[in-house]
Parts: C-alpha cells; sequence; structure tokens
C-alpha cells in the first residue's frame, strides 16, 4: 500500500495520443501562458493583496490605503505602480487628490476564486 502523501510516476511507456492532442488544442499560447504566470506573480505579495481587499469596499486614495495598512505613502505608491502596470487597479484624480479602485470585476472574482479555494483547505 502507498503513502497518501507520496507521488509516484508512472510506470508504463504508452503515450496516450488522444488525450495529449486533446490537451495541446486546448492549450493557449505561451506569451498568454507568460502573461497569465505574470498576472499571479502580482498576486504573490501580501502587501498588494490587501490593498485590493480594502479596494473591494470603495475607491481610496494612497492617504487611506496607508493609514489602513500602517505603511507609508511612497510603499503603498510603488505596490499601487505595480497593481497598475498589471491593470489590476484604476485611478481618477479630483484635484491633487487621486483616487484608486478595482480595474473591473474579473479582479474581484480572481481574489474571491482563490480565497474561496484557501478557505475549502482550512474546512478539511
Amino acid at each position: 500500500m502507498c503513502d497518501i502523501g507520496e507521488i509516484r510516476d508512472c510506470i508504463c511507456e504508452e503515450v496516450h495520443e488522444e488525450v495529449v492532442c486533446k490537451a495541446k488544442e486546448k492549450m493557449p499560447e505561451d506569451e498568454t501562458l507568460y502573461d497569465l504566470a505574470e498576472l499571479f506573480k502580482v498576486f504573490g505579495d501580501t502587501t498588494r493583496i490587501k490593498i485590493l481587499y480594502a479596494l473591494f469596499s470603495s475607491e481610496m486614495c494612497v492617504c487611506d490605503i496607508a493609514d489602513l495598512l500602517g505603511m507609508t505613502h511612497s510603499a503603498i505608491s510603488h505596490q499601487l505602480r505595480v497593481l497598475k502596470q498589471a491593470r489590476l487597479v484604476k485611478f481618477r484624480r479630483e484635484g491633487k487628490i487621486v483616487y484608486y479602485s478595482l480595474d473591473d470585476s474579473h479582479i474581484s472574482q480572481i481574489f474571491n476564486c482563490g480565497l474561496s479555494h484557501i478557505q475549502e483547505i482550512y474546512n478539511k
């Protein structure tokens, strides 16, 4: 009997061509997969996750986010720049104040899907 946590290599040498062809047909282009990997890297920082979570409530300026997270304006601005480049947040100016918000509804869907997965793991 094998250990549940142990991963075993396939001992057969038969390639299931139909399965491989089907997967190959559905596989996006390498450039698309690279871009997807880059998107997920952006989610790999706790500060950026906190900023996104904060922006679910309402749009906020750097001062608001810095106060909420107990961080400097500079640190928040840096993270917002990364989020803007990844098109996860957008901004609008009102006089001297710049307000940030989520770029579109996909961000909350991605976030909620990941959060749901984590909560499922904790409840197992």
